[in-house]
């Protein structure tokens, strides 16, 4: 399931390009240039969401995203690349050397919705392995895994395990408390 409004082919396009050049400028110590957004589609100037990942030689090497939409989806890829390459905290920032071998994906995020659930056994039979997004919070303490990392997670009481350690959690937490736990679904695109 992705967005409901998806994006055309000449939109990825424009959006992958937008994220290496604003790599690129941010190594060169270039300042982001001002967009002109007026030739854009209308599905790009309006909010949106979304997460840039960074590969390098098949290894994750920064990815960084909103979860809800807070400007123009232009805006977020933009902001989101630079992010991704220079502030993700496990990642030292992105080399001038490493560039032109850096992958982008972009995943362009519906909104999160609730899941209702009572008890540990229903949340794992509501989620939706390789469909859904996840994210758990527990008061201020929050994590995501976007619905890729099914790939290498693949059963979900070791998801919810990683994910309850990404936010910092005891892994087991999922378990012992009910937390705040949302969904979403993604358009997913890379170089």
């Amino acid at each position: 399931m992705v967005p409901e409004q998806q994006l055309t082919d000449t939109d990825r396009s424009f959006l992958l390009s937008l994220a290496r050049q604003s790599i690129e400028n941010s190594i060169n110590g270039i300042s982001v240039p001002s967009l002109d957004s007026s030739p854009l589609s209308p599905l790009l100037r309006e909010e949106g969401a979304c997460f840039v990942t960074l590969t390098y030689h098949g290894y994750l090497r920064g990815c960084v995203g909103a979860l809800e939409p807070y400007q123009s989806l232009v805006d977020d890829v933009r902001e989101h690349a630079i992010a991704a390459a220079f502030q993700d905290y496990r990642f030292p920032p992105v080399q001038a050397k490493e560039i032109k071998e850096i992958e982008i994906e972009i995943s362009y995020l519906t909104r999160p919705k609730i899941l209702k659930y009572e008890n540990p056994a229903e949340l794992l039979k509501i989620l939706r392995p390789n469909i859904d997004g996840v994210v758990l919070r527990d008061g201020m303490r929050r994590a995501t895994f976007l619905p890729q990392v099914w790939e290498k997670i693949p059963e979900p009481e070791e998801f919810l395990k990683e994910l309850c350690m990404k936010m910092g959690a005891p892994a087991d937490l999922w378990r012992r408390k009910k937390l705040d736990v949302m969904s979403y679904q993604v358009e997913e695109f890379h170089e």
